[in-house]
């Protein structure tokens, strides 16, 4: 096999550890960076998991949240998939986001799900 040969057989495996880095039980962010410093992870992909401490449903306008508590602080949480129950443990990717930021400080935080994790 030549340099070359070996060079993309090791992007491959390369690209497809990569994929399946959602489902590796590492990089997951602590709530309590995102509540200190919501400007350094407006609209960023994060990982994050924790107990669900409260849930919001509001038929009317297709609302669905959770809050998410890890050892460090609470965030909320909103979801097009199904709601957890109170006291579940869960895993998700999702796109942290806010109404607004205001001297530093977030107005309307939260993280809007996009995948749940196992």
């Amino acid at each position: 096999m030549t340099k070359w040969h070996a060079a993309v057989v090791a992007s491959i495996f390369a690209a497809a550890a990569l994929a399946g880095c959602d489902y590796l039980p590492f990089g997951y962010t602590a709530i309590r960076d995102i509540v200190a410093a919501p400007a350094n992870f407006e609209g960023k992909e994060v990982k994050l998991k924790g107990k669900v401490t409260n849930i919001t449903r509001v038929p009317i306008v297709e609302l669905k949240s959770f809050a998410l508590s890890d050892d460090t602080a609470e965030i909320a949480v909103t979801t097009q998939g199904s709601l957890p129950a109170v006291n579940d443990s869960v895993a998700l990717k999702g796109t942290v986001t806010s109404m607004a930021i205001i001297g530093g400080q977030a107005l309307g935080l939260h993280v809007n799900e996009i995948k749940r994790l196992p």
